[in-house]
């Protein structure tokens, strides 16, 4: 750890040689900490398409930060919207108060979402915007005089953030088991991945529809009048890239409708352009009642997150005295000046450069380069849609795990370029800029530290 210290300090600016920078005091999120310190792999500045290491190595961005960074890195507008900003006003209360820059940014939001898609709330993150999206179920139906309705439904495999609601929703083992018994009254769907029936599936997969099915089977366990909100990610990311088999999404709408029951999209990744849309509920031809969104709104750079709401949903709120608040949610820094003039400034550009369309057309070489890696050794299976890829690596014998973070660590040391790892699953979602030659690039460093670690 003391050599590790000493680069840190060696790289550091001119003049901060007299702060202490060792690296014993972050304790960083989900990450190996021991290891990690040991041989930390360290960023100091970003442009585009890639990182850059404190010795000035350029490191390829094949995860677009952490599924975030959709318009590229530090981005000259986005960089000098925020800079405006910060002159003219650092931060104003949205208790009570607001600022021009929240309006403004929620309109635009609300005009790319589907249908009667069109109110929204601000939060920091996207686990914040999950639980903003349990809480404003929840409360929706006691509003509607059906407070009965507080179980909540998430997915095997679900990924929904860090708060108490994402992680009780979420099926995640790992995110779970530390904390306790969690939120009471939730049940979970069975995840949607089929090795057997889906291996190598380009897109959204033939079969697993009929797995929507078991929204019934819960239904009937107990009862439509206790469930609240069914929550589910159109595709799920963090757990490896998950697509949604065909009809799957439109089964759920259905059985939701029958019952009474609000049906939440997780968009925290699929949302800005990662699927080809603005949201994958465009995608997919569903709406759903709430939608999440967070990451790529400020294209990474500024913590944002959010609550669309249907119109339905928001106007069951506004009845009683007007001079009574509606709900009782919300946080310091919703809707913060920095962050909202950040989210305009990334759609400028996501609608200028026309990034939702250019991801669109560049799935199919994105999927092809993908699929170049599937006769390599140890190589399980790969899942492609919109500019994301999952690739699930044989474990190592009696080290699950193992080899998927030696990838990672090869990736970044020997081939320069950043990736994701769940287990033994690498994920890659580059920036939506990415150029052809970039994609060809990615996947020949992915090829050569799988015959590394396989």
């Amino acid at each position: 750890m003391a050599d590790a210290s000493a680069s840190v300090r060696a790289n550091s600016p001119a003049g901060a040689a007299a702060v202490p920078n060792d690296l014993a005091s972050f304790w960083l999120p989900f990450t190996p900490n021991r290891a990690f310190k040991r041989n930390p792999r360290l960023i100091a500045r970003a442009r585009d398409m890639h990182y850059y290491a404190p010795d000035g190595r350029a490191v390829l961005d094949g995860t677009s930060g952490l599924w975030c960074t959709n318009a590229g890195h530090n981005r000259d507008p986005i960089v000098a919207a925020i800079a405006r900003q910060a002159e003219q006003l650092d931060y104003a209360p949205t208790f009570q108060f607001a600022h021009p820059g929240a309006f403004a940014l929620a309109s635009r939001i609300a005009a790319l979402a589907p249908a009667d898609l069109d109110r929204v709330f601000f939060c920091n993150s996207g686990s914040e915007a999950v639980d903003t999206a349990l809480k404003i179920a929840l409360a929706y139906h006691n509003v509607r005089g059906e407070g009965t309705r507080t179980r909540l439904i998430g997915r095997e495999r679900g990924y929904h953030g860090v708060g108490f609601g994402g992680i009780s929703v979420g099926g995640i083992v790992n995110n779970r088991k530390a904390f306790g018994t969690l939120l009471a009254g939730v049940d979970h769907l069975p995840a949607t991945y089929s090795r057997e029936h889906q291996a190598f599936t380009r897109g959204e997969p033939e079969w697993g529809a009929h797995l929507a099915d078991d929204l019934e089977r819960i239904v009937a366990l107990h009862d439509a009048s206790t469930i609240a909100a069914v929550i589910v990610e159109p595709m799920a990311g963090s757990t490896g890239v998950l697509p949604p088999p065909k009809g799957y999404l439109e089964r759920l709408r259905s059985i939701c409708d029958r019952h009474g029951i609000l049906l939440i999209f997780d968009e925290v990744i699929t949302g800005f352009g990662r699927l080809g849309y603005a949201f994958a509920a465009e995608r997919y031809g569903v709406t759903p009642d709430l939608l999440t969104f967070a990451k790529g709104v400020t294209s990474g750079s500024v913590p944002m997150g959010g609550v669309i709401a249907r119109r339905r949903v928001y106007d069951a709120f506004m009845r009683g005295p007007e001079r009574m608040i509606e709900l009782f949610h919300g946080y310091t820094y919703s809707a913060h000046p920095l962050a909202c003039a950040a989210g305009l400034a990334a759609l400028d550009l996501y609608r200028e450069e026309r990034l939702f369309e250019r991801a669109r057309a560049l799935e199919p070489l994105f999927a092809d380069a993908a699929m170049t890696l599937r006769e390599l050794p140890g190589v399980l299976d790969i899942r492609t849609v919109g500019l994301t890829a999952g690739i699930d690596l044989a474990p190592s014998p009696g080290a699950a795990g193992a080899r998927g973070y030696d990838a990672m660590d090869r990736a970044f040391r020997d081939e320069d370029l950043m990736i994701r790892v769940t287990g033994d699953t690498l994920a890659l979602c580059p920036p939506l800029i990415a150029s052809e030659a970039q994609i060809g690039d990615m996947f020949d460093k992915v090829a050569r530290v799988i015959r590394a670690v396989t």
